[in-house]
Order: structure tokens, then C-alpha cells, then sequence
């Protein structure tokens, strides 16, 4: 369908990937991964052609169209959310649009009617199936959980996230013959993943996304483009068959270049005894000119740029046994109920996953537990020994210190921590020395989690409660917090949309819904079994609340 040959991207002296060469065949769908700033997104950009590369060449040819992510949804926002998302045409909606004035302008002066262009004009909406495109628009946003009622509301109605999603709406509707998707599952809660998961499998295109979602890139993917290395890389099939042929490769190079430098050592060894002895001198001098060609031939592998952070969680004591009890606890903003009469109780021991559409009140949840909302009725209790540790979705406790250094921010925390050990905790989340006189305000998202983390390793507290923990992490941060967070004894409070995650960590789910509470004793698969494995959670919400 389209190929990329030979790119290279460079930044100055650094490298991001050289003599990137791929085929991307119709009906395929490509997942490119990576470590955060190893040049995933930037791959992406280049196919676009949002980014020039380096050098090398992107060949699409002319009579397919690409459609692509974006973000720029505050050009939007006075438009309806309805016709958003149709404008993912633009040549359909064009025509639309100058039907509908020509229409407007007879109904003034019949005699300006424009026959001919009026059936130009019907031609194209025929050609892109423009009646039915409302009828699919809409059910597109009902996929991703924005109800009918909202379709004819301004796209500012909505939250951030949801903007985002009418977006993505809009570049699933323009039914491209290539799509580019660059983190298409933030913003979007569970159910509306697995609906995006049904699409994409459906979808006759080419499909080329990155995602730091294990699971996403397991169900959909044909295809895995590695970039590591500073190459790129096409490895068949999903994640995790990908996982294990890279590792398998890996083996055979290092198993090839130890072969081939214990065949050189046995040579030189061989050409150091006899090179002065006058029977063996021409053996060894021959043996001199394939040991340089053998030299030449091995092959340096380059440092990977995946590198896997040690999360290393402690409790400073035991809790009693009871850990945490709600009773009636309701909470609205303005006229909207978000928890409604929500009555649970956590045990010791307990790794508890709070599920359920955005929107609902999971974040509000763990705020109110936290004491950074107040209920409007009802009562929190945490039980004897508790100390809870907050890592919240908005990395909160780093805002205001967007001038403080990460060595000054995490010591100010814990002043009676030897220096030593402050620097140690750094290390352990992959700030080196060259890092840790960084401002916090320079730090990425993933790099702020990372340091945020470091905090609550350091505090040892005797309950974890988890906002979004795996938002800003790349895969290999995703999963050394998974083995991070099984190793900690005591219990954990966690909210959360990547299902792999919840699936690895939750002895108990507790659903929000509409409805009520349901609380789950059991893991994630067997939550999923009860609830007959369909879109298990109730679409019901408000697309505003965003909460």
C-alpha cells in the first residue's frame, strides 16, 4: 500500500534511527514501540509528513488517502460535535456545506439556481456516501461513549478528553485508505478501548498507531515496529509475540558475535605461539589475514534505549485489619450527582481496582478518600496504622516547583535522608548523575511519574492509592511498576483504563456505576467472566464531567 526506505532522523549528533526501511501492506496493522524518545512518534510524524526526515524517502502513493490523529481541537470549538466528526471528509463535507447554501439561496431567488453545479455538487456527496455519513459519524461517537443527546452541541460543551475523542471520531470517519494514530487510547475509559479495539480489527486499511497499552497492541496488531537500537524494525504479529522474537534474536547475535570472537582469540592465540617458529611461520601469517577479515565482519551491536526503571515500594508497618471504610458517601458538582449513597470497606491485604466509565466518580473517589474534596454526605475512615501514599493522575505535589531541581525536590521531602541515599533513590528510577540537577519543570510526563514514584518509595507507606499510575509511562515503565507494585505487602487503591494492568494487579474490582457500586472479591478475568465479558461497564455518563 505505501513504504518508507532508508530513513534516517538525527537531531544534532544524536541518532534516532538510520535506514528505516518498511512495506505497509493494506489490511495490516502496524503497533510502533519503543522507549519514551526513541523516536516512535517522530517515525509517525515522518509517514504523515508532518516531520521531514534526515534522509530517505516516504512513498504514498497519490490516490490513497491518510488520515491522522491530531490535537488541534480549539479550532472546533463553536462547531457541533456532530459535524466534527463528519468534517473528517473534507471534500464530502464541502460539498455538503455549498449544497445546503445553494439550497438556502433559491429558496430566495429561484433563478440563481445553479443546476449544473448543484449536480456536480451531488455527484461528490454520492461518491463518498454522504447520506449515510451523519448516520456513521453518529454511531462512531456512540462507540466512544458520547451519547446521541450531545451530537448537536459546540464541541466546548466537552471536557479535554472528550474533545479528543470527537477527534478521533472525526479521523475514523474519514474512512482513509492509511490511518495514523499516535496514543489513540488516551482519554478513553475501558469500554470505549475495547469498542476502538472491534473497529481497528474490522478495518480494511492500513492501520499504523502507537500505544503504550500492552493489551491494545496485543488484540490489534498484525505487526509490531520495534524502534531500538537506533533502527526500526517489523517483527509478525502482536505484542507479546514480538516480545519474545526480539529477545530470541537478540541471543542468536550476541550467540554469533561470541562464536565469532572466541574463534578469533583461538587464532591469535595460535598466531602469538608459532608466529617465530620457521614450520608453522606461513600458517600463521596466513592465519593473520583471516583473523582481520573476521574482524572486520563482526558486527557491534548498538546499547538498546530500552531501559527498565526499579520501582521499589515498602510499607513502614502493618495496618490493623479493616484499611479503609465509605458509608453513604454522595458528592456532586453543580446540578450532577457523581456518587451517589457509595457504601464499601477495603482489608488489609486488598489490591482493589476501581473500574467504571470515565466520568463516574473514580477519580473523585480516591480525592475524597485522599481529604482533597470534601463529601457532600457521608463518611471516610481510614483504619489504625494507615498512612496512605497518593500518586494522582495530575501529578499534583510536583506543580510549584517547576524551578526546584529533582535532587532539592525529592531531599526536601525527606531532609533527614543521608545524600547518598537520595541520589541512590534517583538512580533506581533512571535519573543519573548527569540528571538530577534537572529543573522539574523541564521533565516529561513519563520523567514526573518517575520522580513522583521515587517520592512514595521513599515515604514507605502503609497504603497505596493510585490515580492513572501507568498514564505517563512507556511500556517497559508500565511493567516494572506492575512487578514494582505486586512486591509491595500491603494494600492498594488503584483507578486505572489499562486493562493489562488490572488485569496483572487487582485481587478485587470495585465497579462504579450509575446504578450503585458492584464489588467483585476476585481478579480482573474472573470480573469480566461475571459480567459475561461484554462492554461490561454501563455507558451511562455526562461527556462534560471528565471527573
Amino acid at each position: 500500500m505505501f513504504s518508507i526506505h532508508d530513513i534516517g532522523v538525527m537531531y544534532g549528533a544524536r541518532t534516532l534511527f538510520k535506514g528505516a526501511t518498511v512495506a505497509f501492506d493494506g489490511g495490516s496493522r502496524y503497533g510502533i514501540v519503543g522507549a519514551n524518545g526513541a523516536g516512535k512518534s517522530t517515525l509517525l510524524r515522518v509517514i504523515s509528513g508532518q516531520e521531514e526526515p534526515t534522509y530517505g524517502d516516504v512513498a504514498i502513493p497519490k490516490d490513497k488517502r491518510v488520515g491522522v490523529l491530531r490535537q488541534n481541537h480549539f479550532e472546533y470549538d463553536d462547531v457541533p460535535i456532530l459535524d466534527v466528526v463528519m468534517m473528517g471528509v473534507p471534500e464530502l463535507w464541502a460539498a455538503m456545506v455549498e449544497k445546503e447554501a445553494m439550497l438556502a439561496k433559491a429558496a430566495e431567488d429561484p433563478e440563481a439556481f445553479d443546476v449544473e453545479r448543484f449536480g456536480d455538487l451531488e455527484d461528490v456527496v454520492m461518491a463518498f456516501d454522504g447520506y449515510a455519513m451523519e448516520s456513521k459519524a453518529a454511531d462512531i461517537l456512540e462507540g466512544l461513549n458520547i451519547p446521541t443527546e450531545k451530537h448537536r452541541e459546540p464541541l466546548s460543551s466537552l471536557s479535554g478528553g472528550y474533545k479528543l475523542r470527537v477527534l478521533l471520531a472525526q479521523t475514523l470517519a474519514g474512512n482513509p485508505d492509511i490511518l495514523l494514530l499516535d496514543e489513540p487510547t488516551n482519554h478513553l475509559d475501558i469500554v470505549s478501548i475495547a469498542w476502538l479495539e472491534r473497529f481497528l480489527s474490522d478495518y480494511a486499511g492500513c492501520v499504523v498507531v502507537v500505544s503504550h497499552d500492552h493489551q491494545f497492541l496485543n488484540t490489534i496488531c498484525t505487526h509490531i515496529i520495534d524502534v531500538d537500537y537506533e533502527r526500526v524494525l517489523v517483527y509478525k504479529g502482536n505484542y507479546e509475540r514480538f516480545e519474545k522474537a526480539k529477545v530470541e534474536d537478540r541471543d542468536r547475535q550476541e550467540a554469533k558475535i561470541a562464536k565469532q570472537q572466541a574463534f578469533i582469540a583461538e587464532q591469535e592465540a595460535f598466531i602469538k605461539r608459532f608466529k617465530a617458529k620457521a614450520s608453522k611461520a606461513r600458517q600463521a601469517q596466513s592465519r593473520v589475514k583471516q583473523v582481520e577479515k573476521e574482524k572486520m565482519e563482526v558486527e557491534e551491536l548498538p546499547q538498546s534505549s530500552r531501559m527498565y526503571p526499579t520501582f521499589n515500594f515498602k510499607a513502614a508497618r502493618d495496618t490493623g485489619k479493616e484499611v479503609l471504610r465509605v458509608e453513604g458517601l454522595t458528592r456532586s458538582f453543580e446540578e450532577r450527582t457523581v456518587l451517589n449513597d457509595v457504601t464499601f470497606s477495603v482489608n488489609r491485604g486488598d489490591r482493589v481496582a476501581i473500574v467504571g466509565p470515565n466520568g463516574i466518580g473514580k477519580s473523585t473517589l480516591l480525592k475524597l478518600a485522599m481529604g482533597e474534596l470534601d463529601p457532600d454526605r457521608g463518611e471516610i475512615e481510614w483504619g489504625h496504622a494507615v498512612e496512605p501514599g497518593y500518586f494522582s493522575q495530575d501529578l499534583a505535589d510536583l506543580k510549584g516547583s517547576a524551578e526546584t531541581t529533582l535532587h532539592d525536590w525529592l531531599w526536601s521531602h525527606f531532609p533527614d535522608k543521608p545524600n547518598g541515599y537520595i541520589r541512590g533513590k534517583l538512580a533506581e528510577v533512571l535519573f543519573g548523575k548527569e540528571d538530577i540537577e534537572k529543573r522539574v519543570g523541564a521533565l516529561s510526563g513519563g520523567e514526573k511519574a518517575r520522580l513522583a514514584f521515587a517520592r512514595l518509595g521513599v515515604a514507605e507507606p502503609t497504603v497505596l492509592v493510585l490515580d492513572e499510575p501507568t498514564n505517563h509511562l512507556d511500556l517497559e515503565g508500565i511493567d516494572s511498576l506492575a512487578r514494582g507494585l505486586e512486591a509491595y505487602p500491603n494494600t492498594i487503591l488503584f483507578v486505572s483504563h489499562d486493562r493489562w494492568f488490572v488485569q496483572r494487579l487487582a485481587t478485587r474490582v470495585l465497579e462504579i456505576t450509575p446504578e450503585g457500586v458492584n464489588d467483585f472479591k476476585g481478579g480482573y478475568a474472573e470480573f469480566l467472566r461475571w459480567r459475561e465479558g461484554a462492554d461490561h461497564l454501563d455507558r451511562a455518563e455526562v461527556a462534560g464531567a471528565g471527573r
